[in-house]
């Protein structure tokens, strides 16, 4: 009976108009760049296209895949990605663990929880961190790119409480069977977090694929840059000197449509990852958000 209200269904109704103007808003922008990666040079610099290429041609697309600077700054941006996410899980998986259980297992849990909240709230800046980047000789290196930001405080919390949500006979009957803390987060905690794992991974990997300041500050090596930043170089500061163009080809072909493929090719790995984590997306924020 509920939900045969009038009111029931004008909040729904309202709910699925305001969604799908999300939807088209967030969908609008990306298929009008795919238009103008594959649009001739006269309509895309006369801003002619909209939603459909005009002169349709892969000539932008040939030489993005043509530029040896795209390749490593494509290849970097996937290493960065894929190191970033590894260690920040196996990081935060470990340290949510050990936070996740009560004070008479764990004494100081609450000193390192205020500790790991302090940092959330504060940090050092920009110039003592880069000052300590320096020191440890970490610039041009992907390490200074993938550790400062290694453990995001606030998807640990999330972890975290997922894990105190695990029932404690399933946590008992490992330690009898002979287990300790590390087969028990593996064999126990691991797959029932599957889909809270998964959100946050992704959380993660978003974040590192379109991280693209910190590659300017601790990467001197425009050839070392992941592919955000290359992105951000050539695109917004316009810098084509970095990259070394022919200046022959800067006169036959348009910089706007070489623009858009390379915008194109940087969204495609979070769109082909998405699809398989979406089913734990929206499970994994509800239970990580709720539990005490």
């Amino acid at each position: 009976m509920y939900h045969k209200t009038i009111s029931y269904r004008t909040f729904s109704a309202f709910n699925y108009i305001l969604l799908s103007l999300i939807c088209i808003t967030c969908v609008l922008p990306l298929l009008h760049i795919l238009a103008v990666s594959f649009s001739a040079s006269s309509p895309a610099n006369s801003h002619l296209v909209g939603l459909w290429p005009k002169g349709f041609n892969l000539d932008a697309y040939a030489k993005t895949f043509n530029n040896a600077n795209f390749h490593r700054a494509l290849l970097m941006g996937l290493e960065r990605t894929a190191l970033g996410t590894a260690v920040s899980m196996s990081l935060m998986m470990l340290a949510a663990y050990a936070l996740s259980k009560d004070r008479g297992s764990f004494h100081s849990r609450s000193l390192y929880t205020w500790y790991f909240l302090f940092t959330m709230l504060f940090s050092g800046g920009i110039v003592p961190s880069y000052m300590l980047i320096r020191n440890l000789h970490m610039m041009n290196s992907v390490w200074a790119l993938v550790l400062p930001g290694a453990i995001n405080v606030f998807n640990m919390v999330l972890l975290m409480n997922f894990f105190r949500a695990v029932p404690k006979e399933l946590e008992e009957a490992s330690f009898i069977d002979g287990g300790g803390h590390f087969r028990t987060l593996w064999n126990v905690f691991l797959p029932i977090s599957m889909p809270a794992i998964a959100t946050i991974s992704l959380f993660t990997m978003v974040m590192h694929w379109n991280s693209w300041f910190d590659g300017l500050l601790y990467i001197t090596d425009y050839r070392k840059y992941p592919l955000s930043t290359f992105l951000q170089t050539i695109i917004v500061q316009q810098d084509f000197n970095k990259i070394n163009p022919d200046v022959n080809e800067l006169k036959n072909i348009s910089q706007r449509t070489v623009k858009s493929a390379q915008i194109f090719i940087g969204t495609l790995p979070i769109l082909l990852v998405y699809p398989f984590l979406q089913r734990y997306f929206v499970k994994g924020i509800i239970l990580g958000a709720v539990k005490e």
